[in-house]
């Protein structure tokens, strides 16, 4: 297979590239130039964002193109026109975040979405993958799939959350741990999202899928004990229910990353049907794998995790914290 990875340097889209690589794969990264590829790609550099920043791809055929970007959805409107007749199928990575909020658990790829438009400049994460949903299959149509991918973790992840959970376990001491410790999680290592999605493209699956764990592949507290037995087992877990820490005014989700709290919030984002992709193959591998990867990855790296610059980097302040838990 000939695969055209629209970038493949940085999380999603290095797992994608090392996952192909793996297959005996050709593959090609086309991206900016800020990061090296990883060895045994083909790299064209532009920027999708700049006039002519598609120059590179004007010629050459491919089996597969797979596409992460996630901002204005004119983006990949230009790259799918530009491809279609040159490439077998697109895939869009996509985002679970296209639902229309509040959704209810159980809900799957039947579920509202937000309005979008391939022509439309950046308005906000969910319009503009949205949008560019709508950019792929246009240029595509059941030649597209969409990978809405839910929560992602695992090594390269350079938007912090499981790394602020595991450099907090590596500290030690007291952790306000939010409860209730039973919380079932939906999230998808990237590496099973990489292994999902070039097997359903190989297999010329199309349309939307939902590619995250099922409900309860995991849990604030399976989640939460790997990371502290992972970093050497100081930290002591302190579980607290949701109250106290939403009265106190922290965010969940950017200060206490994962977490979402109860009700509409949870079941948005980890309450989702995914069983028609589990019918299509999806397999996930444990939490404690997951967890215990994404630390020897931060390890090799010296500790220090990549940060997305659009993204602030998420965690609660030690000292609020430390207030919480009456220290």
């Amino acid at each position: 297979m000939k695969l055209l990875m629209l970038g493949g340097t940085e999380f999603v889209g290095r797992a994608i590239t090392e996952d192909a690589l793996g297959r005996g794969w050709e593959v090609t990264v086309f991206h900016r130039g800020h990061h090296a590829p990883p060895p045994g790609t083909s790299a064209l550099h532009g920027d999708r964002t700049a006039p002519g920043g598609l120059d590179a791809l004007a010629e050459g055929e491919w089996d597969l193109v797979v596409d992460t970007w996630g901002g204005a959805p004119t983006a990949v409107r230009d790259s799918a026109r530009l491809l279609r007749e040159r490439a077998g199928r697109y895939v869009y990575v996509s985002s679970r975040s296209v639902y229309a909020y509040p959704a209810p658990a159980g809900q799957g790829e039947d579920g509202p979405v937000v309005e979008g438009s391939p022509d439309a400049a950046s308005v906000a994460y969910a319009e503009d993958k949205r949008g560019a949903e709508l950019a792929a299959l246009d240029a595509f149509g059941d030649r597209a799939l969409l990978v809405r991918a839910g929560l992602i973790l695992g090594p390269y992840e350079n938007v912090g959350r499981l790394p602020w959970w595991l450099h907090r376990t590596a500290r030690g001491g007291p952790v306000l741990a939010p409860g209730p410790r039973e919380l079932p999680l939906q999230y998808i290592d990237v590496r099973d999202l990489a292994r999902w999605t070039l097997d359903a493209a190989g297999a010329g699956l199309s349309g939307a899928y939902d590619v995250v764990s099922p409900a309860g592949h995991a849990t604030m507290g399976s989640l939460l004990e790997a990371c502290a037995a992972t970093t050497g087992g100081t930290a002591e877990l302190r579980w607290t229910d949701p109250a106290p820490i939403l009265e106190a005014g922290v965010q969940p989700w950017t200060e206490l990353p994962v977490w979402t709290g109860t009700g509409e919030p949870h079941e948005y984002m980890h309450g989702g049907d995914v069983s028609k992709a589990l019918a299509a193959g999806l397999k996930c591998r444990p939490v404690e794998e997951t967890v215990a990867d994404t630390w020897a990855w931060l390890q090799s790296l010296g500790g220090i995790a990549p940060q997305r610059p659009d993204r602030p980097a998420p965690g609660l302040d030690a000292q609020r914290e430390a207030a919480l838990l009456g220290l």
